[in-house]
């Protein structure tokens, strides 16, 4: 048997309470592992945040918990959660985009606001003293606070002052910068000291292309390059701070781990901890650090397919580490490995992980089923368990797969961390040793993920489960799991990992627990938990037996009984066993009894009960009664196997278990006595002691004996009849050796000769003797005639004989026995105390008496009592002082001026001073909690302050007169309860000291009214109680306590709990002793300890006390249970397993009016979903299916505490094969009589079906037709239409040249900030034409940097620029750039726009530069596969050639292409809005493109209005618009007719327009999308057309600017709209669906694919001007021949004549990818680089089909075209074969012009630089550049100095003085912004 745990002591009278717990929430509760309710969960301690709480953590001894929420750091006390300190770290002013402020001379362009800062890293650091404390403001940054006081800041980093240190911005950003960003951090230590501490940080990329990036004007991240994923830093804050928190290891890069820029998408990290652990298999039990993390990798990710992964990093060997430390460091990526954990199968795993927690060997998981909502909207989760083993193993296995044995699919090398090696695994011919197979080494391959994750089945699955933590007890496993609803969950595992019971506490409702639970380091028997606004720590209550018990109870009675009962079980402890209706206590004499165990028996149908005594001795037990009352019972012992009597008792007490299937689940002890014992025990009082006997025993004086059957004795005596003698006076002391006469008075005496009670007096002489300082003898009557008779006495008499010699060392021991009685006097000559034989003559003295304790405190007003010990003590008394018997004086102290404390003096004849000293305090009272509560009292109120606990006497006086009652006190706090007040209203509390004032000042408490209850629901209640009554009323709020109690049927409190102030709810008490039916019995409510009664019953007790009465104002009815059975009221159900059963129960009548949600219907342990619930009947039914090693399950159902079952579901059954058969003899004489009636009715059918469906298919065939050749008109009519549209006279609205290359050259900054390039909205009337003003940082007219930095870093950029216009510098720099790993193609694109802006001036030397580059490119590129060159931007070059054609063919694309291509977009937008357009989705009746077309036969009928608008310079147009328009629409065409000669840019917003229809002279209306004449179909709007304002052909409308107020509003009205209008065609969703199809069924139905025949028309109306466009690009003008495209393809073919590439679709595939495809497919899907314009999703939709006809036209590749294609190449795939004609006689003409020179060229090139000079910003494309210069400086260094033409030339040492020269400004302070 396992022992029990110690218990825990309640708290003494008079102690305080521990006071309540922390809400964000950090909870120590005090888990006893035991499951029981004496072992329930109780919230213990609580600290409330006012902020969202962070993170939370405890130092060494667990004698602080650090707790950090948002903007606040606080420090508590370990055992209470009491606040020592706090520190504010936020809000700040910052921004994500700048630096931390802390850098120094940091500065930034971006605006700071205030900020909140967000905790995300708490680790203390015992060894140093420091709290390692990150947050997210400034990037990231750390502190590192004192341990002993949070508030102080320990180590100022970085130091300011003299000691300023070196600082960068990879030290300052160490956490993640974003609020819900992770980070997780870890403290490792070295030993010996603070030198050895190391932080390990994981957080997640927040930097540049993250979604957590902000969307601003800057692409600058500062993230990327100074914060990794994974890193170890430096912590020793003792030594040289420059080296603080920088990656230790040298070099960095081997101690950190980054994932590459390329690669993050795909690899999205969050963590979820960091953790310690030694390893699982000996004898290498190495210290590892693990990273519990997920990943949102994608599936098919050759490193990482699983979601969660557990990454392991070495930390050194198990010999120079324990677990709070580790040995020297392995570099994080040799020993870096991850794998994957997956809780559940393939199928259905539960991929995300939530938190874990190490416990030995194994590692507990909570994971999460992510979109699988559980209870309420939570996700579904489930608890895993992993081995650590098991772990370990596969980590072996993985390395030895890797590189001994390579196994496909097993392991493979991270390649996607900049830290990579590379290579994938090979066998090589080594042999690994075993710490190679667990941390790896440099020469290996690292870092590693291994493929297959490890998989474990859940043990547990819940919704919501957000935190874990486990404990052992013995052989169970005890887990802890927090909810995101606030609760918190214990279950009890064994040792195979199965749940064998569970229990709950709700810690804070709403709040969900913090991932990461703490036990207490000093008592495991708390646990520190977290939740939103808490931190808390809950106890369990001890148990009283032991824990095998426990355990064994919630084993065997939890599976069988409901939780109930085993609740009640161990509360109680089966304590009520009753034997015949008796108590526990069985005489020895009695017959054979029967012993019954009460309680809620679960079902023991099929088990083995016995009552189990010990030693194989058992009795059979039984099950009897009802199903509402049942026990059990059986038989006690026989008497020949009661166990033996001790000499020394007359009882022995016999220990009964109750035995279900051969294991004790339960126990109780019950009593044998033998009265005939008590004579032998204790002769001398045999009378006495056989009456005062608990049992129940019998005198019997004619046999002078004790029996337990009166029946045994004639003149049997109880205790009523007393036959004792009477105490005589008490006996003064008798000196030794000194003979005296005692004398002895009895009564009730009776003697054998006389028959009656006699008074009689007996006189003793007497003499004894003693060695001791006193001895006390008893005195027995002894009767001579029968010496084994006593007389004997209720107490004993006893004489008490004194030595004056011993036990008096001193004068004042000898001189003090005078109060004892005692005649002894102290001898100065022989220094002994001997008898006084006569009266001394002179009074004795003694010595000073020595004072060695003093107690208590006192107040400084004094009146307290205090006790002192003395030992010299000659005389008695003192001033002021009464001595009391023994070595002590109590007096009572006098008041004091002031605080102080001295000795005390004693004055006994002599005066003596204390050794200690007295203190005189004054008390402070600081407040009181609650404020206010009822005026009935009752309230338990808190009042803390300090030096609570001085003097001997406390009261507490409300309003001066009534004392608050029960109190206790510790020194700061006193807690009691308040006493009932006549009225409301805020009284003072008084807290005195010794009768003394006041020591509170303004101390109050409020008196609020009575709560009061009006009402409860319902009145009903069945006899077995646990109906839940629901109170109804006001003041609930002020309640802290609340119980109800019916009277007559018992002392049953229930215990009620208040939900708001209005409610509270109670369950109503069992009533076994009522009668059904019977008049209601009055209800008592007890709020707060108090009788509640109205305030009109309370008025009448005032009046008449003498009748006063407490009449309850509410009753409840107690109703017989509710009688339920099966429909055919059968006991026996049979079922098939696996099929879905509905149960019907029926109800007979009652009076209850129970509501559905009170039924409880469970088959076994499985609950029936109850469906219909009605007076007489009762549905549910279960999909699930149903199993059970028994094949028998009760149908139970349960109402309150009522639980019945009705009935036994049987599970299979043998006459499968029996039904089966049946069926089928069934079915065959089914089918043979019914197939004589199909095969007649058949034809007919068939016949009505086939006439039915010829019928629609010409009815089809029609509709088909009928769609055709209206398509076929409109192909005849919209050319002309549209030709004749267009001809109108306007200016294209070209872009000017500077921002065509800035759009051109940096498009993804055109998309990500559009403010930087679409020029600003502004009024047509009076800002037409206006200069737009210059945004892009390259088209600022002057270099912004600070003026003290001017000087220097203009010479720096200089020198600089010499630099770039150095050939072989420039190239050795592209090339060294290029072949870094982590300068990704967006940085390669970038650094080409920035070097084709430097040296715009100079383009001759640009082109020079970019064919050495193509040189090298091409060379790479004929050795793999010539074709794909320049297929893609990868490289510097090709982004290079990009601008350069951009450059070069601008001002034909001006000159020649420019309006084609302008024509082509006006053609196609006036072709969507010449028919329908659904204004949500925006399909059209006419388009190019498959997917936004409206595939809908709606009719639209063209309206002309006349429209007059002040702007734009024209008064009145007529405008055409569509009936089926929107009136946004509508405006849009409007604004286009009056302002198609401005620029786009100039327009106003359709938002910013009001459009007014004049209906008739005097009537005007406001038109708009939406308002309250909106159409309204199934709860949908839908927009407003011009149909439905029906506004005829002609009518006169006038737009004007709107209202900025107004406009938001609209504006915000329609999109809070948008979800539910809709405007040409009705969404389809299921809620509608039934109603649509009903409401349309008359329409006809059209397949959608005839609308196809729309793009038809749409591309014939379109193809004139698709035609001119192609012309146009592929068409050489006389008068400017392309130079540009000349020279490059010249340069091309040489270049393949260089190589011996002659193959000619090699050259046209060059040709193709450098001009057509690199060039002018960019600019037809872009027309907003060329033109000021406003290209919509549509239009952007139809350009894609253009541009792919394009693209189509230059490939060389045959289109293998058929019925699946899709439409946008089958559109054009007529006109391809013409259009590559055209392309190749492009390409011919190209090479038939005569060829150029190189000064033809370079003077062309030289006109171009000098037409645009002036438009750039060169410094700052400069100092762009030299930010690539500065991040990889000692890379390029490497390549100059590798470069012998550069070397010679000494480039680097110029290079290097570039750099010197910018960083002495420090650059990055000056300029970076």
């Amino acid at each position: 048997m396992a022992p029990a745990p110690l218990p825990v002591p309640a708290p003494a009278a008079g102690a305080e309470p521990r006071p309540p717990a922390l809400l964000p929430l950090l909870l120590p509760l005090l888990p006893l592992l035991l499951p029981g309710r004496a072992a329930g969960l109780e919230v213990q301690r609580k600290f409330l945040s006012p902020t969202l709480t962070n993170n939370f953590a405890l130092d060494g001894p667990g004698s602080r918990v650090y707790l950090a929420a948002v903007n606040r750091l606080f420090q508590l006390s370990g055992g209470e959660l009491t606040l020592e300190a706090e520190a504010a770290v936020g809000p700040v002013l910052d921004s994500p985009l700048c630096h931390a402020p802390q850098l120094p001379q940091a500065s930034c362009e971006h605006p700071r606001v205030l900020t909140n800062n967000y905790n995300k890293i708490l680790q203390p650091d015992p060894e140093q003293g420091v709290l390692v404390v990150c947050g997210s403001i400034y990037q990231g940054l750390c502190q590192l606070r004192s341990m002993a006081n949070i508030s102080a800041v320990a180590v100022r980093f970085p130091p300011g002052g003299s000691d300023s240190v070196a600082v960068f911005p990879s030290m300052l950003n160490v956490a993640a910068n974003h609020p819900n960003a992770s980070t997780v951090g870890l403290v490792l230590r070295r030993g010996g000291g603070g030198g050895g501490a190391r932080l390990l940080v994981a957080a997640t990329y927040t930097g540049f292309g993250s979604p957590f990036f902000p969307r601003n004007n800057s692409l600058e991240d500062h993230r990327f390059e100074n914060t990794p994923e994974i890193a170890i830093r430096a912590l020793n804050a003792r030594g040289d701070l420059a080296k603080l928190f920088t990656f230790d290891i040298n070099p960095s890069d081997d101690n950190i781990l980054k994932i590459k820029a390329g690669d993050k998408a795909r690899h999205k990290l969050s963590f979820v901890r960091a953790f310690l652990q030694h390893g699982a298999t000996p004898p290498a039990r190495r210290p590892y650090a693990y990273l519990a993390l997920n990943s949102e990798a994608n599936a098919g990710d050759k490193e990482s397919p699983a979601h969660s992964l557990l990454a392991r990093i070495c930390l050194g060997e198990p010999a120079e580490a324990t677990l709070n430390g580790s040995g020297e460091t392995k570099k994080l990526t040799e020993s870096y490995i991850q794998l994957g954990l997956r809780c559940g199968g393939a199928a259905d795993a539960f991929t995300r992980l939530v938190s874990v927690f190490p416990a030995r060997e194994l590692l507990f998981g909570v994971f999460e089923r992510a979109g699988a909502g559980g209870g309420r909207g939570r996700p579904q989760s489930a608890l895993c368990v992993f081995r650590f083993a098991e772990i370990e193993e596969t980590i072996r296995a993985a390395r030895n797969s890797c590189l001994v044995s390579p196994a496909a699919g097993m392991v493979t090398v991270l390649d996607s961390v900049v830290q990579g090696t590379g290579p994938a695994c090979e066998k090589r011919n080594i042999q690994l040793q075993p710490e190679q197979l667990d941390c790896g080494a440099a020469h290996l391959q690292h870092p590693l993920a291994i493929l297959n994750p490890v998989t474990a089945t859940p043990i547990f699955t819940y919704s919501g489960l957000t935190a874990v933590a486990v404990a052992s007890v013995h052989n169970y496993t005890v887990v802890f799991l927090g909810t995101a609803s606030g609760g918190l969950l214990k279950i009890n595992l064994d040792s195979t990992m199965k749940v064998i019971s569970r229990r709950s506490i709700s810690v804070a409702y709403g709040e969900p627990v913090h991932p990461i639970m703490q036990f207490d380091p000093s008592d495991s028997t708390y646990l520190y938990l977290m939740t939103s606004y808490q931190v808390r720590s809950s106890v369990l209550n001890k148990p009283v037996i032991g824990a095998q018990h426990a355990f064994d109870l919630a084993q065997s009675w939890e599976q069988k009984g409901t939780i109930r009962f085993s609740l009640m079980v161990k509360a109680k402890m089966l304590r009520a066993l009753a034997v015949t209706g008796l108590s526990g206590e069985v005489p020895i004499c009695s017959p054979a009894l029967i012993i019954q165990i009460n309680g809620t028996i679960p079902n023991l149908n099929g088990t083995d009960i016995s009552c189990d005594y010990g030693n194989n001795i058992r009795t059979v037990a039984r099950v009897a009664g009802d199903y509402v009352n049942q026990f059990i019972y059986c038989s006690l012992l026989p008497r020949e196997k009661y166990p033996a009597f001790p000499d020394d008792q007359d009882h022995v007490v016999v220990e009964t278990s109750l035995r279900v299937n051969s294991k004790n689940i339960i126990r109780a002890n019950f009593t044998i006595y033998d009265c005939k014992r008590i004579g032998n025990i204790y002769p001398t009082r045999a009378c006495t002691s056989c009456l005062s006997a608990r049992w129940k025993c019998h005198w019997c004086p004619s046999a002078y004996s004790c029996v337990s059957n009166r029946s045994q004795c004639e003149d049997a005596l109880r205790m009523e009849v007393s036959i004792a003698p009477r105490l005589p006076a008490p006996m003064e002391p008798m000196p030794t050796g000194v003979s005296q006469n005692i004398m002895i008075s009895l009564a009730n005496a009776t003697f054998a000769k006389v028959n009656e009670f006699l008074k009689v007096l007996f006189v003793f002489c007497v003499q004894l003797h003693t060695s001791e300082k006193s001895h006390r003898f008893p005195v027995n009557l002894q009767l001579k005639d029968k010496p084994d008779r006593f007389i004997d006495s209720p107490e004993m008499m006893t004489v008490e004989v004194y030595n004056c010699a011993t036990g008096s060392a001193d004068c004042s021991q000898c001189l003090g026995r005078e109060d004892l009685g005692h005649r002894c006097l102290w001898s100065e000559s022989s220094s002994s105390c001997r008898l006084q034989t006569e009266p001394p003559q002179v009074a004795e003295a003694c010595p000073p008496p020595e004072i060695r304790k003093v107690r208590p405190e006192g107040s400084m007003e004094g009146a307290g009592s205090v006790a002192w010990r003395e030992v010299a003590r000659g005389a008695k008394g003192g001033t002021g002082c009464t001595v009391l018997p023994g070595a002590g004086v109590v007096c009572q102290t006098g008041e004091a001026a002031e605080a102080f404390s001295d000795v005390v003096t004693v004055n006994v004849s002599r005066e003596g001073r204390s050794r200690e000293r007295y203190s005189y305090v004054l008390p402070v009272v600081q407040s009181i909690a609650p404020l206010n509560g009822p005026k009935a009292g009752g309230t338990r109120v808190t009042i803390r302050g300090s030096r609570l606990d001085v003097g001997s006497e406390l009261r507490v006086l409300i309003n001066s007169s009534k004392q608050c009652t029960d109190l206790s006190r510790t020194d700061s706090s006193i807690t009691c309860t308040m006493p009932a007040a006549e009225l409301t209203a805020a009284v003072p509390v008084c807290v005195q000291f010794e009768n003394k004032s006041c020591a509170s000042h303004n101390i109050t408490f409020k008196y609020e009214k009575n709560p009061v209850i009006s009402d409860i629901n319902p009145k009903k209640s069945q006899i077995s109680g646990g109906r839940i009554i629901t109170l109804e009323g006001r003041g609930f709020g002020l309640v802290q306590n609340v119980s109800m109690a019916v009277r007559g049927i018992g002392r049953e409190h229930t215990r009620c709990k208040v939900h708001t102030d209005t409610a509270i709810t109670c369950p109503s008490p069992a009533a076994s002793n009522v009668t059904a039916g019977t008049k209601p019995a009055p209800v008592d409510f007890y709020l707060n300890g108090r009788l509640y009664a109205d305030e009109r019953s309370a008025l009448d007790e005032e009046m008449y006390p003498e009748e006063a009465l407490h009449v309850s104002k509410f009753s409840l009815g107690y109703y017989a249970d509710p009688q339920f059975s099966t429909a055919k009221k059968e006991k026996w159900i049979k079922h098939h397993p696996g099929e879905p059963l509905t149960l019907v129960i029926h109800k007979e009548p009652d009076s209850l009016g129970l509501e559905s949600n009170e039924y409880q219907v469970k088959i076994g342990l499985i609950s029936c979903e109850i469906q219909i619930v009605s007076d007489k009947v009762i549905h549910c039914s279960i999909n699930e299916s149903l199993s059970s090693s028994e094949r028998q399950l009760p149908v139970t159902i349960q109402v309150g505490k009522f639980n019945y079952t009705i009935a036994m579901l049987h599970l299979g059954g043998g006459e499968t094969a029996i039904i089966v058969s049946i069926v089928i003899c069934s079915i065959l004489l089914v089918l043979s009589v019914v197939a004589l009636f199909v095969f007649c009715t058949k034809s007919r059918r068939a016949e009505r079906y086939w006439q039915k469906t010829l019928l629609q298919m010409e009815e089809m065939e029609s509709q088909i037709r009928e769609e055709i050749r209206k398509g076929f008109a409109e192909l005849q009519t919209d050319m002309t239409d549209l030709t004749k549209e267009l001809n109108r006279s306007q200016g294209i609205p070209f872009l000017e040249y500077k921002h065509f290359v800035t759009r051109t050259f940096f498009p993804k900054c055109s998309s990500l900030y559009e403010e930087c390039y679409i020029l600003p909205s502004q009024q047509p009337s009076s800002q037409v034409g206006s200069q737009v003003q210059e945004t892009h940082p390259l088209l600022v007219g002057e270099w912004k940097v600070p003026e003290n930095c001017r000087p220097n870093m203009e010479e720096g950029i200089s020198l600089f620029s010499t630099l770039l216009n150095n050939k072989h510098f420039l190239i050795v720099f592209v090339h060294a750039l290029e072949q870094q790993k982590d300068f990704a193609v967006r940085d390669r694109c970038n650094l080409a726009s920035l070097l084709t802006i430097a040296l715009h001036g100079k383009l001759e030397y640009y082109t020079s530069i970019m064919k050495d580059l193509l040189v090298d490119l091409i060379d790479a590129s004929a050795s793999k596969n010539p074709k794909l060159m320049l297929r893609r931007t990868e490289s510097v070059v090709e982004k290079m050639l990009t601008n350069w054609m951009s450059i070069c063919m601008y001002s034909y694309l001006r000159e020649t292409v420019g309006e084609p291509f302008f024509l082509l977009i006006c053609a196609i937008k006036q072709q969507i809005n010449k028919g329908s357009i659904d204004a949500i989705t925006g399909k059209a009746r006419y388009t190019l493109n498959e997917e936004w077309l409206l595939r809908e036969n709606i009719e639209a009928k063209p309206r002309n209005l006349n429209v007059s608008f002040q702007g734009c310079g024209m008064d009145s147009l007529s405008v055409r618009a569509m009936d089926t328009d929107t009136l946004s629409q509508v405006k849009e065409k409007i604004l286009e007719a009056f302002c198609k000669n401005v620029p786009y840019s100039q327009w106003p917003r359709v938002e910013d327009v009001d459009l007014e229809w004049f209906a008739t002279s005097t009537d005007s209306y406001i038109l708009r999308d939406l308002d309250d004449t909106s159409v309204v179909e199934d709860g949908r709007k839908k927009l407003n057309t011009l149909a439905h304002y029906k506004i005829p052909e002609g009518a006169s409308l006038a737009m004007s600017l709107t209202d900025k107020k107004d406009t938001t509003l609209s504006r915000g009205k329609r999109a809070l709209t948008m979800c539910f209008i809709w405007n040409q065609v009705l969404p389809t969703d299921e809620s509608v669906e039934h109603k649509k199809s009903h409401r349309q069924s008359h329409r006809k139905k059209v397949l959608p694919e005839i609308y196809l025949t729309r793009l038809l028309s749409t591309k014939g109306t379109l193809q004139k001007f698709l035609d001119d466009l192609f012309k146009a690009i592929l068409s050489i003008r006389d008068d400017k021949p392309p130079v540009a495209v000349k020279y490059f393809f010249d340069f091309l073919e040489e270049q393949a004549e260089k190589r011996g590439i002659t193959d000619p679709d090699t050259l046209h595939i060059w040709k193709t990818n450098s001009l057509p495809l690199r060039f002018w497919v960019n600019i037809l899907k872009n027309p907003q680089f060329v033109f000021d314009i406003d290209k919509t999703d549509h239009i952007d939709a139809c350009l894609s089909v253009i541009a792919q006809a394009f693209i189509d036209a230059c490939s060389l590749s045959d289109l293998q075209l058929g019925k699946d294609s899709p439409t946008n190449k089958l559109l054009y795939a007529k006109e391809i074969p013409e259009y590559r004609k055209i392309v190749q006689r492009y390409y011919k003409q190209i090479h038939d012009m005569p060829p150029l020179s190189e000064q033809e060229m370079n003077a062309h090139l030289a006109e171009e630089s000098r037409k645009y000079r002036n438009e750039f910003n060169t410094n700052v494309a400069m100092a762009e550049i030299y930010k690539y210069a500065k991040r990889y400086r000692s890379q390029i260094v490497a390549a100059l100095d590798a470069n012998p033409t550069t070397k010679r030339t000494q480039l680097q040492h110029k290079f290097e003085q570039v750099i010197a020269l910018m960083e002495d400004n420090i650059y990055e302070s000056c300029s970076e912004a």
